[in-house]
């Protein structure tokens, strides 16, 4: 059985955790006090896809979701990294908080790396699914954003800023810059940011 097949095999036991800060219609705390102070309701959207767009992979997105990350895999809550850029470092995450053994890696690409992000989405076993998908279209984006709602789990698609113009059905969208700042382009139920936020350090 694959490492994916056996994530998934596993939301009995997800399914048995409740009353928990990922609870659907919960905004969940980032971590980062500027953009948590931004965000309606105060952190990341629940069951929904947010999406990091930027001009390269390593530009801030795991020094972003760090906080989260940590906080879910200390609750004993799976996460899933899809197609990431490089191998993760483990001593970088465990200095960052993560439990390690919380954190599974699916090296995939093209569709099978689509499909494995929509399997997890849609389980509800996963605390967060993380996916870099370049090839991914608008299409492609309102599935994912329609499976992170059935499995009512937390979403982050990394794609490349040339993305930037494609419509997108997900309800946030962040440039990442370099010297860990953002913009939020596309914020559901809030506004947009007309200067650079600050969260933290880089990759």
């Amino acid at each position: 059985m694959s490492s994916l097949e056996t994530l998934l095999d596993s939301r009995q036991v997800w399914r048995a955790q409740t009353g928990t800060a990922g609870d659907r219609g919960e905004a969940i705390a980032s971590g980062h006090a500027e953009l948590d102070a931004f965000l309606p309701g105060g952190g990341w959207p629940p069951a929904a896809v947010s999406e990091l767009l930027s001009s390269g992979a390593g530009n801030g997105e795991l020094a972003l979701l760090w906080p989260v990350l940590s906080r879910m895999t200390r609750q004993g809550r799976p996460i899933v990294l899809i197609s990431p850029p490089g191998a993760p470092y483990p001593a970088a995450w465990r200095q960052a908080g993560v439990t390690l053994g919380q954190c599974h890696w699916l090296e995939v690409q093209g569709r099978e790396a689509l499909w494995a992000a929509e399997q997890c989405l849609r389980a509800g076993c996963c605390g967060a699914v993380m996916a870099w998908l370049p090839q991914a279209d608008s299409r492609l984006m309102r599935r994912l954003q329609v499976a992170a709602a059935s499995g009512n789990t937390l979403a982050f698609v990394h794609r490349p800023l040339v993305k930037v113009a494609e419509a997108s059905p997900a309800p946030l969208r962040l440039r990442l810059h370099r010297h860990a700042e953002l913009e939020v382009l596309k914020c559901r139920g809030g506004l947009v940011s007309s200067r650079r936020i600050a969260f933290g350090g880089g990759t």
